[in-house]
């Protein structure tokens, strides 16, 4: 039987969360101590872990738990992990789902929902296993790669290829996803690809631009309206969430929806409950959500203008898109795509490969439709593109720290993690990932 691990410095939270888990058909192990649980995770099949973030008496920093969460990442990259704490500070716990908790929950927990994100999680890695089965008995990326193409997802980075890797696990479950990104580099895509690849393709997939709705209109838009609920509403209208029913809805743009919109979309989530405007009537509704951001939500919620509570509802598993520009390896093969046939000059290759493509695939895509239109035959030179000079100038500083560049960094930041990671526009884990690949240690 598969085996959840618990590990807390207090023995009662041990009992009760162990409690609620046996109860389910759970097979738990607790330990107090983090040697204890790295132990155990070496020597058990540990299938989720459900740590503390504090093991020492007075301790709320969470600094402890922050470590243990990374030794254990280390163990085992695709070991889920849910961190529960009293002591909730938001930033950490970003930083730690970024890194891959699965969820972040503080005490007194909520049962059912703890519940809830381990059938899921549980579920998932059924979903993992079964693939793995698959892929040791095919070519590993060909079927991936077949259908992200038939999506119009174009790429070779192995960037890219970690995330539609992960979107297609995820696509198995019914878990909510938050696809972060630049605008234009490929959200709606990766959205698109997760609905085609999980069991509910053949029902409806409803996309829903949040920010093209106005405040007024969001409630009609979203759950419906009856005939004269307002001004010009002559008939009867279905919502998204009626059309989506039994299938996808995708909420693009969810960090533009108003703060009503939010408490309103909150709602539905919780209880799968809505009433049309004008109607006293309630319906449910079950849709998998699938959203999108360009926007920073953590300091959204800082400043006020998102609910910390619908984050963390749309955001069980998030999929982070990577600039076009970190992702050089998918340029050339999505200019081709773009304009099929042609040739590219050595020059334009250099041009296409410098440019920092602050609008993504989107602009790559909307500067071929310029050539094609400008110039349909011949080889295409450098000069055909409309660069902005200072953006390619700007290009040629990026520089790919080497190890002489990340020790010099460590010393002058006296080895601050975030300081360093910040000089060279990265973030934390991708920073790690370095470190280790040059064997320094910090």
């Amino acid at each position: 039987m598969e085996k959840i691990l618990i590990v807390d410095d207090t023995t009662a939270v041990l009992q009760a969360l162990s409690l609620v888990l046996e109860i389910h058909g759970y097979d738990v192990v607790t330990t107090t101590s983090p040697e204890d649980a790295l132990h155990l995770v070496n020597q058990l099949r540990i299938s989720l872990v459900i740590q503390d973030m504090n093991f020492t008496k007075d301790t709320t920093s969470g600094e402890e738990g922050k470590e243990l969460f990374y030794k254990f990442r280390e163990l085992n990259p695709h070991l889920p992990v849910i961190l529960i704490t009293a002591w909730t500070d938001l930033e950490q716990a970003v930083e730690l789902v970024k890194a891959g908790a699965v969820d972040y929950i503080a005490k007194p927990w909520d049962d059912q929902k703890l519940l809830n994100t381990v059938a899921n999680l549980m579920a998932l890695g059924k979903s993992r296993q079964a693939q793995s089965t698959i892929k040791r008995q095919q070519n590993s990326d060909a079927p991936n790669k077949q259908l992200a193409t038939e999506i119009g997802l174009i790429y070779e980075s192995s960037s890219m290829q970690r995330t539609i890797d992960m979107a297609l696990q995820v696509a198995r479950s019914d878990i909510s996803v938050l696809i972060t990104g630049p605008n234009g580099a490929g959200k709606e895509k990766i959205a698109e690809l997760i609905h085609s690849a999980s069991p509910l393709s053949n029902e409806s997939f409803i996309k829903v631009n949040c920010g093209a709705l106005p405040a007024d209109l969001i409630e009609a838009e979203l759950f419906g309206a009856e005939p004269g609920a307002y001004t010009g509403a002559n008939k009867a209208r279905i919502g998204r969430f009626e059309a989506a029913d039994g299938g996808t809805l995708f909420l693009d743009e969810i960090g533009n929806l108003s703060y009503e919109g939010q408490t309103k979309l909150l709602r539905v989530l919780q209880t799968g409950e809505f009433e049309r405007l004008g109607s006293i009537k309630t319906q449910k509704t079950n849709v998998r959500i699938i959203s999108a951001t360009n926007a920073d939500l953590v300091e959204d919620i800082r400043n006020g203008n998102f609910r910390e509570d619908l984050y963390y509802r749309l955001n069980v598993i998030e999929l982070a898109l990577i600039p076009l520009a970190n992702r050089v390896d998918d340029i050339m093969p999505l200019a081709k795509h773009f304009l099929p046939g042609r040739e590219f000059s050595y020059a334009a290759e250099q041009a296409l490969l410098a440019h920092l493509w602050p609008g993504n695939v989107r602009e790559l895509e909307n500067m071929c439709k310029r050539i094609a239109v400008l110039k349909p035959e011949g080889t295409i030179d450098a000069n055909d593109f409309a660069f902005s000079t200072m953006s390619t100038a700007q290009a040629k500083t990026i520089q790919e720290p080497d190890k002489e560049m990340l020790e010099r960094a460590l010393r002058d930041h006296q080895g601050v993690i975030a300081r360093v990671a910040r000089q060279f526009g990265m973030s934390r884990q991708a920073l790690y990932r370095r470190l280790v690949k040059f064997g320094i240690e910090y």
